[in-house]
Formats: C-alpha cells, sequence, structure tokens
C-alpha cells in the first residue's frame, strides 16, 4: 500500500512492485517566496491605497493557500477588503485599527501544510503638538539647562532638530550643546548672552517624512548674578543595559552639564581598545558601534570631564543574534510499524528554544510513541496518521526561522525482488551457517520456511530465528537442498529460494614448527592442506602479524607451493626475518591457519655502554657491555678508534691482544698523546662480527714529551748558518701555543746560543752574522714548547756554515761541433777538495748568434766532470760557450768565451724507390741514390735497421741479407752524413717465402 499525503492508493502485487505513471510527478509543498514586514504611512491608508503580501509555494499537485491574521484565520469573501491572487494577500481599504498585526501564509497539497514565517503589517504617523504656549526658562550665566521637547503621539522612527528663534536658523551642536535623538531634548552645558533667543523643536518622521513643530520655548537670562564654575552632571544617559542585533550600528548618547563646558570621552570598562571601526573623531556626545558583534559586547562608560572635576556613567552593551538554522530535518519514507527521528538544531542568543509543527498546527504530543524533546522529534511505531508535512520552528524572543520536512508512511505487499534469498549458499561439514530472508512488506507479517516441498521442521539444529533468518549449526551432508521463505501480511504472499551446499572443510597437513637458520641462508616455511576439491584455496602469509607482499621486500619472499601447498622461501635471511610467519587458507566455505616460528642465527648485535674508564698519554682503559648474541655465543671483541687526525675508524692494539667474548674490559695502548680519541666495539661469534657500537664520548691522552726529527741543514748565502727539522705533527703537539727552541754553538765552545721559532708548522732556522766563517762546523740541537712550558732537546747534530763560491775560473775551455744537433765542450778541473771554496760541479751557459747572452740557455755537471755533451742545438749555426764552477754558495767567476759552428743539418729526403730479391738463401736490396739539398751535409753512408734489432752500416746503395727462416724482415733505411742522421724510408715488409723483384 502507497500512501502519497491524505490520499491512499493501495498496491498489491505479487509479480511486480507498483511505480506511478511517468506523468505524476509528485512533490510536497516547498515555499519559493515568504511574505515580509511592511510599515505604512497613515496618509497613505486615507487615500484607499492598498498592501499586498506576497507568497508562493512549489509542489505537485499546485498548492492552496490560506492566510492567518495574529492566528486567526482569514476568510476572503466578496465585498470583504481581502482578496488572494494566487498565494498572494490583498489587502484594500487599510484600516490602521483592524489590518495592523501579524500575518502568515499556509500552503496545502495532498501531502500537507507548510506555515510561512510571519510578517507584520504596522501603520506609521506623526500627530500635531499641542497649540498651548509655552512658559519661558530663566536662568543664569555660566548655568547649564535643558529644554524639553515633548514630542506628540507618533509612530515610526523620528528625527529631531531645534529652530533657534525663526527658521531656517537652526541649532549647531557642538562641546556645548547637544540633541537627544532619543528625546528629542535640547542641552547647553553651560548658558551665554548669546543663546538667549526662542526655541523651537522641529520633530520629522522617517517613514511618512512628515514634519511639525511645537511651541517655541523662550530662553531669558536672571539679572541676579552669573554662576561659578561647577563639576559635570551628566543629564544625558544610556540605560544599564542595552541589546544589540547581530550586525547592527548601535548609537549611545551621553552628555553632561557644567562650567566650563565638559569634554566626554568614551572607554571600555575591560580596557580593551575599541577597532578601527569606531570612529573616535566622532564620539563625543554619541558613541556610535556599526556592524555589531559578539566581541563588541560589554560594558562601556562614559567619563564628563572640566577643570572642577569628573563624572562618569556605565552601561551594558549585550548582544543578540536571531535563530538560525544550522541542522534541519529532511523528508523521509518510512513503513508502517517502523521508527523515525528528526534533529533540528540552530544557534542564536539567546539560546533558541524548539517547537514542531504538524500540517500548519502546533504539535502537542498526546501518545506517548510521539516525543518531543530539545529539538528532536521521534515517532515509534508508525501508523498511516503520521503521514503529513512537519516543520521545526526555532525561536528567541528576536525572531523564529521554519524548516520543512514530509513524513510519508506505506504499506506493502510482502516483495522479494530487491532482495532475494542467496542463489547458493556453501557450507564446510561441521560449520555454521544463517540465511537471512529480508521480504519488503509493510507492516510486518509471518515468515515461514520450506526445505524442497515440505515445511522445515526445527530441532537443536536448525532454527526460524525471530526476525525471519534459518540458522543451520553443526551443518551435514543432509542439510544440502533448495530452501524456500515464505512471507506473508494482510495485503499478500511472496516467497524466495535458494540452495545450501555441502563441502568438506579445509585441513592442513604441515604441523606447526620452530625453524633454526643463519644469516644468508635459504629456507622453504611449508603449508600443506587437504581440501575439497572442487573448492579454489587462496593461501596468504604475514610476517609479525603483518601482511607479506610478495615481490616487494627486497625480494626475499617467494611463493615455491604447487596446488594445495602454499609453501614459501626467504633468501639470503637477515636478523630482521626472525619472528612469526603465519600461513592462512581460505576457501569459499572457511578459512584457517598455522603459524610457523623462525630463529635467525647471526653475527651479535651492537655493544652498549661504551666507556673509557681511565686515560694516560699513549693508553686508555675500557669498559663496555654485550649487545644480543643473535643466537650464537659471543667469541671475541674488536676495539676501533678515530681521533680528527685519521680517515676514519682504525683498529687499535689492545692488552690483552686478542679480547675474548667473556671479557668486558681492556686497554687500548700505544695511543698518540695529547689527542681527543674516540673508541667503539664491534663483538664477534663463529658466523661473523656484528655492527659497531655508538662511540664513546671524546677522552684527550695526556701530554708526553716529543722532539723534532731528522734534525739537519747547511748552505745558504755567505755569513749564514742554516738548520731544518721535521715539524711535530699536531697530535703530538700536547696542547696550545706549540713552537721549537733551535741551540747552537761553533764546534769547541761551550756556551749554547739559543732562539725560539713561535710557529708549529716552521721547519726553518736561518743565523746570520758576519762572524761566521764559511763552511764552519757547528754543534745543533732543537727543543719544543707550549703554553705548558718547555720539553727536552733532540740530539746534538753537526752542521756546516754557508760555503764561499768558487773563486776561480776553469781554463782550456774547447768546444767542438759532433753533428748538427751535438757539440761536445771540454775543460782543465779546477782542484777539487773541501776547503770554503769547494767544487761539487761545472755550470755551462749557451747561446746563440741570434740570441743575447741574458737569454743563454744553462746545463750543470755534477762531479769532477771535465767535459759534456749540448744536444739539442740547431744546424748551421753559431753558438757561445762560457764555464763557471759552483758549490752550495752559488757559482764562481766566468771563463773566457769560446765560439763554435754546428755542421751542416742532415740529408732530409728519404730513400726511395727501395726494391728486393730474393736469391737462394739470401736477400738483396737496391734503393735510389739520396742527394742532400744545398743547405744539408753530404750523405756519407746509409743505415739499415731490421726488427731483429740489428743495424747495418754502408756507403753504397744496396745490401745483402741473409734470408728470413721464421716470420721475415721489417725493414727501414736511414742516409746519414757529418750533420747526423736523415730522413728513414717507409718499412719494408719482406715475407719468408721467396718471390720476384719487388719495390717500396
Amino acid at each position: 500500500m502507497l500512501l502519497i499525503g491524505l490520499q491512499i492508493v493501495w498496491c498489491i502485487s505479487f509479480v511486480s512492485p507498483c511505480r506511478p505513471t511517468e506523468s505524476s510527478v509528485l512533490q510536497s509543498p516547498v515555499f519559493s517566496k515568504q511574505p515580509g514586514s511592511i510599515v505604512y504611512p497613515v496618509e497613505t491608508v486615507e487615500k484607499n491605497r492598498e498592501v499586498v503580501f506576497s507568497c508562493e509555494a512549489q509542489g505537485s499537485p499546485l498548492p492552496i493557500y490560506r492566510w492567518k491574521l495574529n492566528g486567526t484565520e482569514i476568510s476572503p469573501k466578496s465585498g470583504s477588503h481581502y482578496s488572494l491572487s494566487g498565494g498572494n494577500l490583498r489587502i484594500s481599504h487599510l484600516n490602521k485599527d483592524q489590518d495592523a498585526g501579524t500575518y502568515q501564509c499556509l500552503a496545502s497539497n495532498s501531502f500537507g501544510t507548510i506555515v510561512s514565517r510571519e510578517a507584520s503589517l504596522t501603520f506609521a504617523y506623526l500627530e500635531n503638538f499641542k497649540t498651548h504656549r509655552r512658559s519661558s526658562v530663566s536662568v543664569r550665566e555660566g548655568q547649564g539647562v535643558v529644554l524639553l521637547c515633548g514630542p506628540p503621539p507618533h509612530s515610526g522612527d523620528l528625527i529631531f532638530s531645534w529652530i533657534f528663534n525663526e527658521y531656517p536658523t537652526f541649532v549647531k551642536q557642538d562641546t556645548r550643546r547637544f540633541i537627544s535623538q532619543e528625546t528629542g531634548n535640547l542641552y547647553i552645558a553651560k548658558v551665554e548672552p548669546s543663546d538667549v533667543g526662542n526655541y523651537t523643536c522641529v520633530v520629522t518622521n522617517t517613514v511618512t517624512k512628515t514634519r511639525v513643530q511645537g511651541p517655541p520655548t523662550p530662553l531669558v537670562l536672571r539679572s541676579d548674578g552669573v554662576m561659578g564654575e561647577y563639576e559635570p552632571k551628566i543629564e544625558v544617559q544610556f540605560p544599564e543595559v542595552v541589546h544589540v542585533a547581530k550586525g547592527s550600528t548601535v548609537k549611545l548618547e551621553c552628555f553632561a552639564l557644567g562650567n566650563p563646558a565638559p569634554s566626554i570621552s568614551w572607554r571600555r570598562v575591560d580596557g580593551i581598545p575599541f577597532p578601527r571601526k569606531v570612529d573616535m573623531r566622532k564620539a563625543s556626545g554619541v558613541l556610535e558601534i556599526p556592524y555589531f558583534q559578539q566581541e563588541d559586547a560589554g560594558t562601556y562608560e562614559c567619563v564628563a570631564e572640566n577643570s572642577r572635576g569628573m563624572n562618569t556613567v556605565k552601561g551594558k552593551l549585550s548582544f543578540y543574534a536571531p535563530p538560525h538554522l544550522i541542522e534541519k530535518p529532511l523528508d523521509v519514507q518510512k513503513l508502517i510499524d517502523d521508527s523515525m527521528a528528526w534533529e533540528c538544531k540552530a544557534t542564536g542568543k539567546p539560546k533558541p528554544s524548539y517547537r514542531w509543527m504538524k500540517n500548519g498546527e502546533n504539535l502537542e504530543p498526546a501518545e506517548e510513541r510521539i516525543q518531543v524533546a530539545n529539538g528532536v522529534l521521534s515517532i515509534s511505531r508508525l501508523t498511516l496518521s503520521d503521514t503529513g508535512m512537519y516543520q521545526c520552528v526555532a525561536g528567541n524572543k528576536h525572531g523564529e526561522v521554519y524548516s520543512n520536512a514530509e513524513l510519508r508512511v506505506i504499506a506493502v505487499a510482502p516483495d522479494f525482488s530487491h532482495n532475494q534469498l542467496r542463489s547458493q549458499t556453501l557450507v564446510k561439514v561441521g560449520g555454521d551457517v544463517l540465511i537471512e530472508c529480508k521480504p519488503k512488506m509493510s507492516p510486518w507479517g509471518v515468515i515461514s520456511w520450506r526445505k524442497g516441498s515440505e515445511p522445515l521442521r526445527e530441532n537443536n539444529r536448525i532454527s526460524i530465528l525471530d526476525n525471519g533468518n534459518l540458522r543451520i549449526w553443526n551443518a551435514t551432508k543432509s542439510d544440502a537442498g533448495l530452501y524456500t521463505c515464505m512471507a506473508r501480511n494482510q495485503f499478500g504472499v511472496a516467497s524466495s529460494t535458494g540452495s545450501i551446499t555441502i563441502k568438506e572443510p579445509t585441513i592442513i597437513t604441515t604441523l606447526p614448527a620452530t625453524l633454526d637458520v643463519t644469516v644468508g641462508e635459504s629456507v622453504v616455511l611449508p603449508c600443506q592442506v587437504s581440501h575439497d576439491p572442487s573448492l579454489e584455496l587462496k593461501f596468504t602469509w604475514f610476517f609479525n602479524e603483518q601482511l607479506i607482499h610478495f615481490g616487494s621486500h627486497g625480494g626475499f619472499f617467494e611463493k615455491v607451493g604447487g596446488h594445495s601447498a602454499g609453501d614459501i622461501m626467504i633468501r639470503n635471511i637477515q636478523l630482521r626475518h626472525a619472528g612469526k610467519y603465519t600461513c592462512a587458507v581460505q576457501t569459499k566455505v572457511d578459512s584457517i591457519s598455522i603459524a610457523v616460528d623462525l630463529v635467525v642465527r647471526g653475527p651479535p648485535g651492537p655493544p652498549t655502554s661504551i666507556h673509557v674508564e681511565e686515560i694516560t698519554d699513549t693508553t686508555a682503559s675500557l669498559s663496555w657491555r654485550p649487545g644480543p648474541d643473535n643466537h650464537s655465543p659471543i667469541t671475541a671483541y674488536t676495539i676501533q678508534a678515530r681521533t680528527p687526525f685519521t680517515l676514519g675508524w682504525q683498529a687499535v692494539t689492545t692488552v690483552p691482544e686478542v679480547v675474548g667474548g667473556h671479557r668486558l674490559t681492556a686497554t687500548v695502548i700505544d695511543l698518540s698523546p695529547w689527542v681527543e680519541y674516540e673508541f667503539r666495539v664491534l663483538a664477534s661469534n663463529t658466523i661473523g662480527t656484528g655492527e659497531p657500537s655508538k662511540p664513546s664520548k671524546q677522552a684527550r691522552t695526556k701530554a708526553p714529551k716529543v722532539t723534532p726529527a731528522n734534525v739537519s741543514g747547511g748552505g745558504g748565502s755567505r755569513s749564514e748558518l742554516v738548520i731544518t727539522w721535521e715539524p711535530v705533527p699536531e697530535e703530538l703537539q700536547n696542547g696550545a701555543g706549540f713552537g721549537y727552541v733551535v741551540a747552537f754553538r761553533p764546534h769547541g765552545a761551550t756556551g749554547w746560543m739559543q732562539a725560539a721559532v713561535p710557529s708549529a708548522e716552521a721547519s726553518r732556522y736561518v743565523f746570520k752574522n758576519e762572524s761566521i766563517q764559511p763552511f764552519s762546523p757547528f754543534h745543533v740541537k732543537v727543543g719544543v714548547y707550549n703554553n705548558e712550558g718547555e720539553g727536552p732537546f733532540g740530539p746534538v747534530t753537526t752542521i756546516y756554515s754557508a760555503e764561499e763560491e768558487p773563486g776561480r775560473a776553469p781554463t782550456r775551455v774547447r768546444a767542438k761541433s759532433l753533428s748538427a744537433s751535438e757539440i761536445e765542450v771540454s775543460w782543465k778541473a779546477l782542484p777539487w777538495n773541501a776547503s770554503k771554496k769547494r767544487v761539487l760541479g761545472y755550470e755551462l751557459r749557451y747561446w746563440s748568434r741570434s740570441e743575447r747572452e741574458d737569454m743563454a740557455s744553462v746545463q750543470r755537471t755534477v762531479g769532477n766532470q771535465t767535459s759534456t755533451i749540448i744536444r739539442g742545438v740547431k744546424g748551421s749555426t753559431t753558438y757561445y760557450i762560457s764555464l763557471r764552477a759552483y758549490n752550495t754558495a752559488g757559482t764562481g767567476p766566468p771563463s773566457s768565451t769560446v765560439n763554435v759552428t754546428t755542421k751542416k743539418p742532415p740529408p732530409s729526403q728519404p730513400p726511395v724507390k727501395v726494391m728486393w730479391n730474393a736469391s737462394n738463401s739470401k736477400i738483396i736490396l737496391n734503393w735510389e741514390q739520396v742527394k742532400a739539398l744545398e743547405n744539408e751535409s753530404e750523405v756519407t753512408g746509409y743505415k739499415v735497421s731490421t726488427h731483429r734489432p740489428s743495424v747495418m752500416e754502408t756507403n753504397t746503395t744496396s745490401v745483402e741479407l741473409a734470408f728470413p727462416t721464421d716470420e721475415g724482415y721489417i725493414i727501414q733505411i736511414k742516409p746519414f752524413g757529418e750533420g747526423g742522421e736523415g730522413s728513414s724510408s717507409r718499412l719494408i715488409t719482406i715475407p719468408r717465402l721467396p718471390g720476384q723483384w719487388r719495390a717500396s
């Protein structure tokens, strides 16, 4: 049965559900336009004008409209001044006494009725002042005065102003004069002679735009003296509490009488400064706060002050907001006997209250099954009479908001079209099964079951539950078959059929186990099962209850099982693979699992708590705690160290030399003094060495006593003693402020001379004194010092002072050209001895005729040599040569200069037309004569070279060679003359086999 609004359509079908025709698209009423409040000028009423309240709603069938005035329904009749045009209410021949009030529009169709928001009609007017004359007001000069306006009866907002004497002279407000827009009164803080005259109050209605003015009030001065100064007296005050709507503009008035005229200022009692939206330049007698928000609420204070004193007045601005819906009920469709609940929520200040309406009338729950509480409407055991339009009304003293929703209660015959029984239900032998029977029907009827064609009998294994579902426990083969659920209520009967199929259970045949493997090995985790052959198996593996994704995890895991096995292999096992592995097997009817514990043996984990117990200049005593042994006992420990001077970690020497696995202490030896060390420990077992521990805290070794190494010297310039040494490495300097102490004395002397070298990188000291004789022996020793003091000296070494350069020049210098590129030079040697002017060798300087002497090339000999060859010179060129002896002090005087001209260059043309012929056991080579060019030396012969290697010289253009017995010959031919060897011919290859004349 389908219930639409208040119309009931019975729909009983056993084949297909009822559907509305496509042309009947039904919709409950929804307002698209609602009436708004109207303020109407009385002057317009008197001209027989009219007003129209708008109302429009969507719906199908089309809604019909009614109106209420002050809660009483209006009956538009012919001749009445009320009329309807669609949903709009037209009111003509307005009567301000009868028509003023609150109006509401009601829209109805077959779904129900909804009510619009309230809209008011008010009439604005302004009557005239009474015409009786006003008495004059007499005051002293300097006294304050208040002139009363007393506006006539009115409706609508007013604006007040005052005329001084005659129109159009209006009173201008300033710090001394103020017109209240609340009362219309004129306040003068301190009267002056210029204020004397007639004052007339002018009142303007902002709606009707009409203006009226009262009788004049004369202001005169008394002649009995001038008023003295007095403190402010606040005459214009704002209420103690002012309620202000969110987003509106609030104006607070404050003005005081006093002499001198008081100044007016404003502040918040809580000290919060005014926001930028408040224009403080205008804040004198009126404080205006636009766009009022929650944060603007609080207590405000007006301060009136002059030279005689101060007076204040306070008032509280209270924030309020009309209701605003934040959660609205939605249309629902329910079956008979169902339950429903709507929740309505709104914001506002004060907190809104809620009421519910049904079809335009307030809902007063008369039955226990209907509950209304805190905006929630709940109805249990729904009936057809609950169908209709509901409205939630949230309201506070500042307004109301409406929200509509439709409740549709329907009744239908049993229907399985959308929820058939499962066509096949699989269950294993011994398993439990639940078959749901959920027909759509309203009201709920009777459920019964059949197996095959027979009614189903319940027993201790088979039960029909209260909700109509069928439950079978501990299933057997006999439970297989067709099952039919039948549903019946007063509107009809329907049924649905499905089957139960019994399958063999799945059993894991592998027993739980604990496997023990070593890091780097591979292992297979078994998972063998027996199962119903008609069911597909799905194997899933978990590691420590986390799913294993095959293909990831670095490729360690691989499936290796067949159809009835879910075995997996773990390759190259690591320590992190130790744990619990679970194989889960699933079919359509059941799921089981088995767990395997995997123990992984590996190198030990890192030791902990590394501590330096004691440290000296070269040793450090360490202690530590063992890390996990990873299922294999620790057999040894290795200690490593690093310093700022090492590249990474390095193994160190310990006592004992081998640190056994049972020891947790050791002493590191052979350390460098005064160096910051970090230590770490590595543990080993039979499987390998594990990860290192965290580094220990840095510890510095003690300061030892060191001396520089390789002290030597000698050389330098005249009168110098040069002393050198190897700098001490930074790790041995024992502290800051490091430097060297150099001590020296001549042979035979008893006292030492000393000098400080304040640089850790220094490696040389030069002592210069004119009294030092050349090549004199000195005793030398070098020590060190730093900020802590001086260290010891190293051993004494003998070093010679600088010697004098040779005093004589070589003699009998001769030069001879050997070829175009070589010159031989010879000379007579100077005496060779260990005198103060000893000779260590000779220096040759040579330059060509086209070069300057200062650009000469230099070539040195070593020892007592008396000749040398200069190579790489140019042919046909004249060279000049001079010779000097040298030693560590420099070179001696030059010899006389000799010259020599090099020979012509060798022939530049290579041999050509080279031919060879093999005969018996010989090979005969022939080539064409090479002719030298005009600037080349004549050809005096040829050199024939082979790869053997061997060279033959001949002054002819032929040569005989022995027949090759292995791989043949590779031959080159060069001409030569007195200028040297010329250009070579191309390579000639002669194979092992004999042949005819060949040419190359």
